[in-house]
C-alpha cells in the first residue's frame, strides 16, 4: 500500500491589508479645526504604527460657470499651500520628540470621491477624517458616513 500525499503549492502572495497593523493611514485635511484635529490623531496614530501618513487634500471643482469668473482654482490653490505650510510648521515642532513619515497629496473633485481616490491609490489600511461642521450633513450623510458605508478600510472619525 503506497501513501499518498496531497501537494498543495501555496497560493501566490495577495495584498491583505491591516496583517501587522497599518502601514498607509490617509487623513483627509481641508483647513478645519476637525481636519486638523484628525491630522494630529492620524500623526499619532502613523507614528505608533510605523506607518506612512498620506494627507490628502482634495481640492473642490466647480462646474463650469458656477464660480461666475470668480479664480476658484486660485483659491484652493492657496488653500492647499497653506495646509502644507501648516503641516511643515508642525512637523517641525515635533521633530526632536518623533519621526512620522509623511507625504501631501492633492486631489480634485468632491471630498468623498477624492478620499475613496486617495485611499485607493495609496493602498490605505485606515483612513481618518474630522466630523462634519455642517449642519446639513446631520440630514444627507456626512464624507465620514459615506466612507464607512463604503466599507472598504477601517475609518476613524475624529470630533
Amino acid at each position: 500500500m503506497t501513501d499518498q500525499h496531497e501537494q498543495h503549492s501555496p497560493s501566490p502572495a495577495q495584498f491583505e491589508r491591516g496583517t501587522d497593523g497599518p502601514k498607509v493611514i490617509v487623513v483627509g485635511v481641508d483647513g478645519s479645526d476637525s481636519s486638523l484635529r484628525a491630522a494630529a490623531y492620524a500623526s499619532g496614530l502613523a507614528r505608533r504604527q510605523h506607518a506612512l501618513l498620506a494627507v490628502v487634500y482634495v481640492q473642490p471643482v466647480l462646474a463650469a460657470g458656477a464660480a461666475l469668473g470668480a479664480p476658484v482654482a486660485e483659491t484652493t490653490d492657496e488653500i492647499a499651500e497653506d495646509l502644507v505650510a501648516y503641516i511643515r510648521e508642525a512637523a517641525e515642532r515635533v521633530k526632536g520628540i518623533f519621526e512620522v513619515r509623511w507625504e501631501f497629496h492633492t486631489f480634485r473633485g468632491d471630498p468623498y470621491s477624492g478620499l475613496v481616490k486617495a485611499a485607493d491609490e495609496l493602498k490605505a489600511d485606515a483612513v481618518v477624517v474630522g466630523a462634519s461642521e455642517q449642519a446639513g450633513h446631520r440630514i444627507i450623510g456626512s464624507v465620514a458616513v459615506r466612507l464607512v458605508k463604503a466599507g472598504r478600510w477601517p475609518v476613524t472619525v475624529v470630533p
